[in-house]
């Protein structure tokens, strides 16, 4: 005979006893944790020391899991930085390209603010220019030497008038527009300058070679008293430029005199000086009779007529 499918805990008693023994200690566990409850309700402290006790036991294996996930994140964004690498390199030499740009800007302006304080410099306590220009361009395949400016008679420019930056001479104006003018350079074959000697009386005349340097040819013929390395400056003969002004150095000696290159190479200029003419009344007397006075030189007192045959500088 079968036995049957269920059978009550009543015919045996270790299965009563099982289940009494159950229902005690759940009733046990539901009291206990009511009554933890009821202490962290009104002591919320008390349990303190067992989150402490918890904690330290949970966190060995805490780490164990970070390490892990840091691990892995580093892997994958090292795959990603290794696909990125390129384009970032790319981004980062552009972004270095246009800092140096933006550097070798800053020196150029420095540099142009340096010349331009050296300028004004050199003009406190003189004679007040006329004008301030940049040197906007000039020959260098012609045989002529010219210069232009970016100022003209709309600014008190005239022809005559001494062009120098802060180095020294660079010419004088030749023409003049409405708001250009053209500068005759030292170096030009035209040109002819009175100097003389910074450390003595050692006169000569500079005239230009058209090739970038000026041949000093002394005034008074016999031993040549120049060296290597003097300085030359103008002598204030003539009217055009006052006397002092630095023009060249020599660098090579001949018979009558000296090879010399400018103190002021205008290649190398950016901003100059255009001033008003040395002595207007010297000028104005040595010019032809039939030229026309400037300005400035008809406001002075004239000097009295000389022979045409000295002709202009």
């Amino acid at each position: 005979m079968a036995p049957p499918s269920s059978r009550r805990s009543g015919f045996s008693k270790k299965a009563q006893f099982s289940v009494f023994t159950g229902y005690l200690l759940a009733g046990v566990g539901a009291l206990a944790g009511f009554g933890l409850l009821l202490l962290s309700l009104w002591q919320p402290s008390a349990f303190a020391p067992l989150r402490g006790v918890a904690g330290d036991v949970v966190a060995p294996a805490g780490e164990v899991t970070a390490a892990a996930r840091s691990g892995s994140d580093g892997f994958f964004d090292g795959i990603a930085g290794y696909f990125r690498a390129g384009s970032q390199n790319a981004a980062l030499r552009e972004e270095v390209e246009i800092a140096r740009i933006r550097l070798a800007e800053a020196e150029a302006i420095k540099a142009e603010n340096r010349r331009l304080m050296a300028l004004m410099a050199l003009r406190e306590g003189e004679t007040k220019p006329v004008a301030t220009a940049r040197l906007v361009g000039s020959t260098a395949a012609s045989g002529r030497r010219l210069a232009f400016l970016g100022v003209g008679r709309n600014d008190g420019v005239k022809p005559g008038m001494p062009v120098t930056s802060e180095r020294g001479v660079i010419g004088r104006v030749l023409e003049t527009g409405r708001n250009s003018a053209r500068v005759l350079l030292l170096t030009d074959s035209e040109s002819v300058l009175p100097v003389r000697r910074a450390k003595d009386d050692v006169v000569a005349f500079a005239e230009g070679r058209g090739n970038g340097l000026l041949r000093v040819r002394l005034v008074n013929l016999g031993i040549n008293p120049l060296k290597a390395g003097d300085l030359m400056v103008t002598s204030g003969a003539g009217g055009y430029y006052k006397p002092g002004v630095a023009v060249a150095v020599i660098k090579e000696i001949t018979p009558d005199g000296g090879i010399a290159q400018l103190v002021a190479e205008p290649s190398a200029t950016n901003f100059v000086a255009v001033e008003p003419i040395f002595e207007p009344a010297a000028v104005a007397a040595l010019r032809s009779p039939r030229e026309p006075l400037d300005e400035a030189a008809a406001t002075q007192p004239q000097s009295p007529p000389v022979p045409s045959d000295q002709g202009s500088e």
